[in-house]
């Protein structure tokens, strides 16, 4: 889990925020959090009898948790610069028996229109569920991404991507292969929970005889605005979790994150790789170590993510900083430490992880961790090099164990009236 972050506090070129758009059938179904819903909130605050002698009240308008909204066309897939979300849900599917080229181009057809119009906060184009009916948009993404199997499958070995190749073994992989790799991956983000979820089963209708679900993950993180202050995120551990994620505004960040227009393959022009990991916690294990001790294993102060070398979040971090006794403040094996670009030959990734929660055994130890996934230009150039490390002498990894891996390979955004895959799959 390197080192990285995602600044929560940021509207990318990604996302707009953006009233909830007519769909066109007069009244949208989103207009229903109007009325009956506004004159609910007016009883609640006003009491009794003052709130039915009232006039009636105003549609109330939706609250920036609702009205967020990203963009589904553009250079890049949504779901990689937007801000971490509250709720995700990860999907693999393979194709059907019999299903090539053909098939899936009119699978990833359909799942543009669909991913276009629920971003937007309408209904999907078949047989809706009106589970998402009151909610606006809540920062819905979809990114779409194809898996190493899916060239072979539909006849496009020629143009797999080398950095589509399998990552190397680590020697904290417990890999769980059934939940791990697949022909296609599908990302869902939001900040509500059931407009992710509506996404989800949208998605997976879709796919109707073309493809069936290979594994499926549900993640979430702190809800947006429920800290005083934007702020890091922290992760099941307690431990803030991302300090130095690359920056947007830094000058080689579309260098370091996505392929270039002019990279090989063509088709992966502005796209970016995908690493996702699921990374089980153990957190009986960590939780009976003292804050000290947990705090020399990460190389950060629990409270506020400061280095232990001294400042606050943000202060770089002396790892040249002695104590009395002439041993580093930040110990050798820290995991910050091992982590730092500037010690893997400048290898960076944007961290975007999940959090998850999947139930506690029969012994009672909770199945929970981080759904991990890391975006890069090249695997082989970010997360690779920085895995290895950490697999020599991370502090960290006897609480950790990598439970399921993929990697895939995530084209640039679609244009308007184009969908996303489509320069592979009628190039």
């Amino acid at each position: 889990m390197p080192d990285q972050s995602i600044p929560e506090a940021r509207t990318p070129e990604s996302a707009v925020r953006t009233p909830v758009p007519d769909s066109g059938r007069g009244v949208s179904r989103r207009a229903l959090l109007g009325t009956a819903g506004a004159t609910g909130l007016v009883l609640g605050a006003t009491g009794g009898a003052a709130g039915y002698a009232a006039a009636p009240a105003q549609a109330t308008p939706l609250t920036s948790v609702g009205s967020d909204r990203a963009v589904f066309h553009g250079k890049h897939q949504p779901g990689i610069t937007e801000g971490l979300q509250a709720c995700g849900h990860l999907v693999a599917f393979d194709l059907a028996a019999g299903a090539g080229r053909k098939e899936a181009a009119a699978l990833l057809r359909r799942w543009s229109a669909t991913a276009d119009r629920l971003m937007a906060g309408e209904a999907a184009p078949h047989d809706d569920t009106d589970v998402a009916r009151d909610a606006g948009p809540s920062s819905l993404t979809i990114t779409f991404g194809f898996g190493h199997s899916f060239f072979g499958r539909t006849g496009l070995e020629k143009q797999r991507p080398t950095a589509l190749d399998p990552l190397p073994a680590f020697s904290s992989d417990h890999l769980d292969k059934a939940r791990s790799d697949g022909d296609l991956w599908v990302q869902i983000g939001a900040n509500d929970a059931l407009v992710a979820f509506h996404a989800l089963r949208a998605i997976q209708k879709d796919a109707g005889s073309a493809a069936r679900v290979r594994w499926q993950m549900n993640g979430f993180n702190r809800t947006p605005g429920a800290t005083a202050h934007p702020m890091t995120a922290r992760n099941l551990m307690g431990q803030i979790d991302g300090t130095r994620n690359p920056k947007p505004a830094e000058a080689d960040f579309e260098k370091r994150i996505f392929v270039p227009a002019s990279g090989e393959p063509a088709w992966m022009a502005n796209g970016s790789y995908a690493v996702v990991r699921r990374i089980r916690m153990l957190l009986d294990d960590w939780e009976k170590l003292s804050l000290s001790a947990q705090e020399q294993v990460i190389g950060r102060r629990k409270a506020d993510g400061a280095p232990l070398s001294g400042g606050d979040e943000t202060t770089p971090m002396d790892l040249e900083k002695t104590d009395a006794k002439g041993e580093y403040v930040v110990p050798l094996t820290a995991h910050a430490r091992i982590t730092r670009p500037d010690k893997n030959g400048g290898a960076a990734m944007l961290r975007r992880p999940f959090s998850y929660h999947d139930g506690i055994d029969a012994d009672g130890t909770p199945d929970a961790g981080l759904l991990f996934i890391c975006w890069q230009a090249d695997p082989l150039r970010g997360f690779v090099p920085v895995q290895r490390k950490l697999d020599r002498g991370d502090a960290l990894s006897p609480y950790i164990r990598h439970e399921a891996s993929g990697l895939f390979a995530v084209p640039g955004g679609a244009a308007k009236g184009e969908y996303v895959g489509q320069r592979l799959l009628e190039g």
